[in-house]
């Protein structure tokens, strides 16, 4: 975690609890005073200047004292329960989050989760699993053991609470995500879960403490779940609910979605059924489905070292593609944008011009290689 000072810390939290502020204005109003302590202490003639700046916000920003009180209340939950924050600019902001227009402002979390992992795979389903659901989240899940995936869920009764008892079965890290603040477990049966967790793996939450489980919370949850991963797998759901959310949001972020197939009868079926047969999942059935189409498998053989000679008409985010390619084998965008620290943006406009000069190919699931 960066070492943000407590007067840095204390702005920042303040900052979430800003009527009218999302992720949006919060994003512009930081681009206009480099900081969220220089916001708060910016004249209000100075704040009348910024565009489209609302009247609600910048009185809230002049008449701010019970905001910076209720965010120093909060930091002294925060430092009794050693809880780390993540505030967006930071660098350490886990990366494939960065990437969603909607991104939280502020994270706060416990554990020990790398959420700049090389694989993250969020799984989701129904709180009432079946016995079938719960052996397909084993199956899946202690497939692919030895890539040392992350498994993120939301810590819900069902496939959630499977998918992070099997990932610590087998060693795996995993991170529930948290519809409330870190002041309680929802649901309370899995507070023993949540504590094992926290030794490999940890909570996460955009949420102070004191917030309650309400249900306009588990959509913003939900988005966190589908931002945090490479991809999401849906493991039974009905004709709507939160896994269907989830699944819709990762869609929309460009990420893969995974589901597995049931009998129509089922009524835990039909959701994922449904995905699939709209193309909005990819079917799965074992764990080297995920490892085939994300690119994942090791025995994937890695591509012979691209020629010198290529690097002469590059540019340097397309000669760090390149490398990365080179080194890594396919890669998704994503991955590309992890390891090279470039914008999405740079990274999709260093890949069509790749594409362009025929260095480069696209493959299925979003994938990318190096031509022979």
């Amino acid at each position: 975690m960066p070492d943000t000072t407590p007067d840095q810390l204390l702005y920042q939290i303040a900052l979430t609890l800003l009527p009218g502020v999302g992720i949006i204005n919060a994003r512009k109003l930081i681009e206009h005073t480099g900081s969220a302590e220089a916001l708060f202490k910016e004249k209000k003639s100075s704040l009348s200047n910024i565009p489209r700046l609302g009247d609600v916000v910048i009185a809230s920003l002049t008449n701010s004292q019970s905001y910076l009180d209720r965010a120093a209340k909060e930091m002294q939950f925060i430092e009794k329960h050693k809880i780390k924050t993540l505030f967006f600019t930071d660098e350490n902001y886990p990366y494939r989050l960065k990437q969603c227009a909607d991104c939280p402002i502020l994270l706060y979390g416990v554990g020990n989760a790398d959420l700049d992992s090389k694989y993250i795979l969020s799984i989701v389903g129904t709180r009432e699993a079946t016995d079938y659901g719960k052996e397909m989240c084993r199956t899946l899940i202690s497939g692919l053991k030895d890539l040392g995936v992350l498994i993120v869920s939301g810590l819900a009764y069902g496939i959630d609470t499977s998918a992070h008892r099997n990932a610590l079965d087998v060693s795996l890290p995993t991170v529930g995500v948290l519809a409330h603040g870190l002041d309680r477990i929802y649901p309370s049966a899995n507070t023993e879960l949540a504590h094992r967790m926290t030794a490999n793996g940890g909570l996460v939450t955009e949420f102070m403490s004191g917030n309650e489980p309400d249900r306009e919370n588990f959509p913003m949850r939900n988005r966190i779940i589908a931002g945090l991963s490479d991809a999401t797998i849906v493991i039974e759901a009905g004709t709507k609910g939160g896994a269907l959310i989830t699944a819709d949001i990762a869609n929309s972020y460009d990420r893969d979605v995974f589901a597995v197939p049931g009998r129509v009868s089922d009524n835990y079926s039909i959701g994922c059924n449904n995905l699939i047969k709209t193309n909005r999942a990819a079917l799965v059935q074992k764990p080297e489905d995920i490892m085939y189409i994300m690119g994942w498998d090791k025995t994937i053989e890695k591509k012979a070292p691209v020629q010198q000679k290529l690097f002469i008409q590059l540019e340097p985010d397309q000669e760090t593609i390149v490398s990365i390619l080179q080194e890594y084998g396919d890669c998704s965008i994503d991955r590309l944008c992890i390891e090279s620290r470039l914008s999405a943006t740079k990274v999709a406009a260093g890949l069509l011009n790749l594409e362009f000069e025929g260095i480069i190919k696209s493959l299925p699931g979003k994938m990318y290689k190096l031509c022979n």
